[in-house]
């Protein structure tokens, strides 16, 4: 069974930073940083589309056949791209601090995210996880008549009824995407990042926070 403690952003072996750090070249290669319920399978642009999209590709990897590590992690970059807003989740998950770094030092701490990011998923999607993915008919509109949608999932094994792994989404210049991840339809992900990262970046600035998601990318791969 998949833990619900390792969802979503979700352990074959690799050793040394030598092999993380090819790893990290394999997912950088992939791509640039750069109030009516609706039914969420309206079409190929709808706001189920990206949780759709990312669900297909964690059932690859898991796969047997899903390849090495770095194969997994090269199948599954290019997704995770477009299935989310990484930029967007980083900043939430910053908070204002994030506004005042330098656009350099935003995009380091971007791709440092999109390396754990893919990571997490591909050390808990291995080869032989079993995950089954259901993604409900409609979605609801967000409370208080915010923007976006949530588009409501489970994921879980042959055997149990699965964790609801709920997805908020918004539209935007590149179509639907995710911009934060709900567990039990409740526990918000970035709001999680957020206790972590901003004391990380407060006690250490940013180049503690790139090398603190750097060594949980490392755990991830080598655990």
């Amino acid at each position: 069974m998949i833990s619900a403690s390792r969802l979503p952003l979700l352990r074959p072996r690799l050793r040394g930073l030598y092999r993380l750090g090819a790893l990290a070249a394999v997912i950088a290669m992939q791509a640039p940083i750069g109030a009516m319920a609706q039914t969420a399978g309206s079409g190929g642009s709808g706001p189920a589309e990206p949780i759709t999209a990312l669900y297909a590709a964690l059932q690859q990897i898991q796969a047997s056949s899903g390849g090495s590590t770095a194969q997994r992690a090269q199948t599954l970059a290019p997704v995770v791209d477009r299935a989310f807003d990484l930029r967007t989740v980083l900043r939430n998950s910053i908070g204002m601090r994030f506004e005042t770094l330098s656009s350099a030092d935003q995009d380091r701490l971007l791709q440092a995210f999109r390396e754990y990011t893919v990571a997490r998923y591909v050390s808990t999607f291995k080869p032989g996880a079993g995950a089954h993915f259901s993604i409900a008919p409609q979605t609801r509109a967000m409370p208080g008549g915010a923007s976006g949608a949530i588009v409501d999932t489970k994921i879980g094994g042959s055997a149990d009824d699965g964790t609801e792994v709920d997805y908020v989404v918004r539209s935007g210049a590149s179509g639907y995407q995710i911009d934060d991840v709900l567990l039990n339809a409740h526990i918000s992900q970035v709001a999680t990042n957020r206790a972590d990262f901003s004391a990380t970046i407060a006690r250490g600035g940013v180049d503690a926070l790139i090398k603190h998601l750097n060594s949980k990318t490392q755990s991830f791969l080598n655990g």
